[in-house]
């Protein structure tokens, strides 16, 4: 029996996934695993139980990633769940941009009298804007969100520059062949109209756009955030955006200093706040943390590597460990010495740790629960658990 904890409300069409003969969810305080959105666990104690955490979103900096990396604890993420939704988003604020369409229909609702129509129409030349068509985009990161856009800017008639020194091959079989491939940043920032970031926030991405970036963009240019705030430095947009060295910027994350500027639209984080991209990643987060508590599984993971094997053996041994030299000859020794065979064995490794998944045609629980013993005497070893092959599992 797997006990799930959940912080914030969870769709329940992902939380279906778990199901009641081998789960139980909110009943311990000791849970195997942990599935939540935005609740920022970096204060939280974590039990020695928990093995795996989903995150129903695509970033995890409310997640101490590195801290349970270091205790052997797996973070999942649902890159792509909610990528139309943000998608969206971005096409929506492309179009408010240039047309004001939201400060004509504040306006129009200050009319009175029986002439409203005659009002509206003799006055709506103070709301005219401009159109998308033939204008420059360039999309900063080309992931799920990012080719979402250029493909659809693109099919709107604008001329979309990619860039994204990082595109996975997947990504790029997807994105238009009509999208341009720029070589740097720069080219970027100083050829296009419009400019969005769609990229991860890491130590080398945070401000990505600060001063030296806003200084190379168009005077008419308009800088568009929907991915992290901190990707953004937002003291150097107010800057920019008050000398009138960029035209406008829009973002999806509030900051008090952004406030009460004309030239700046702030939206209350929305990008994913939509019942389907809810759905959606609760249901991706919820099914690869029940994947990776039955048969070990990795998959979209942000701190360990991705590794499937076929579940086909009786048990399936599985080690978190240091990535150092000679580690799967210690593996492979510590259960032959037990005089155990070794079906299959996968190793995968990231950074400075590695998971292996080592599948034994023994049936002795006794002699599973040795193997797992010695081998978390070693020291390099982080994690071991055994799990026993389900023949109903649906994996």
């Amino acid at each position: 029996m797997f006990q799930i904890k959940t912080f914030n409300a969870i769709a329940p069409e992902g939380m279906a996934r778990f199901d009641k003969e081998n789960y139980r969810i909110n009943e311990s305080e000791e849970p195997d695993g942990i599935i939540l959105r935005s609740q920022k666990l970096h204060d939280y104690a974590f039990p020695e139980s928990v093995l795996g955490v989903a995150r129903a979103g695509a970033g995890t900096n409310n997640i101490p990633v590195k801290e349970c990396t270091e205790k052997g604890i797996v973070v999942f993420n649902t890159p792509g769940a909610n990528a139309n939704a943000v998608k969206e988003l971005v096409i929506a604020s492309l179009l408010l941009a240039v047309r004001p369409m939201v400060q004509g229909i504040d306006w129009v609702q200050t009319l009175e009298g029986a002439d409203v129509d005659e009002q509206a129409e003799a006055q709506k030349s103070q709301f005219a804007g401009t159109e998308l068509e033939g204008k420059k985009l360039g999309v900063i990161g080309l992931g799920s969100i990012g080719a979402m856009v250029a493909n659809d800017a693109y099919r709107l008639g604008m001329e979309v520059t990619g860039y994204d020194p990082y595109v996975s091959v997947d990504t790029a079989w997807s994105i238009s062949r009509r999208v341009k491939r720029a070589k740097d940043l720069k080219e970027v920032l100083t050829n296009c109209d419009f400019v969005t970031v769609h990229v991860p926030l890491t130590e080398n991405t945070r401000h990505l756009i600060s001063t030296e970036e806003l200084m190379q963009m168009k005077q008419t240019a308009h800088l568009m955030n929907f991915a992290r705030g901190e990707i953004v430095d937002t003291d150097a947009v107010v800057k920019a955006v008050n000398e009138e060295r960029i035209a406008g910027f829009t973002t999806d994350f509030a900051e008090e200093k952004l406030l009460h500027n004309d030239k700046i639209t702030v939206l209350p984080h929305l990008g994913a706040s939509t019942e389907e991209a809810e759905v959606n990643c609760a249901k991706m987060a919820a099914r690869g943390l029940k994947r990776f508590l039955e048969t070990g599984v990795i998959k979209r993971s942000v701190n360990f590597p991705n590794v499937e094997m076929a579940f086909d053996s009786p048990y399936r041994i599985t080690i978190i460990n240091r990535n150092v030299p000679n580690m799967l000859g210690l593996i492979a020794s510590e259960i032959a010495s037990l005089e155990v065979n070794i079906d299959n064995m996968l190793n995968r490794g990231k950074d400075d740790h590695a998971y292996t998944l080592v599948d034994v045609s023994e049936t002795d629980p006794a002699k599973i629960a040795a193997i797992t013993e010695k081998l978390g005497q070693n020291e390099g070893i982080v994690r071991v658990r055994a799990i026993k092959r389900d023949e109903e599992s649906e994996f």
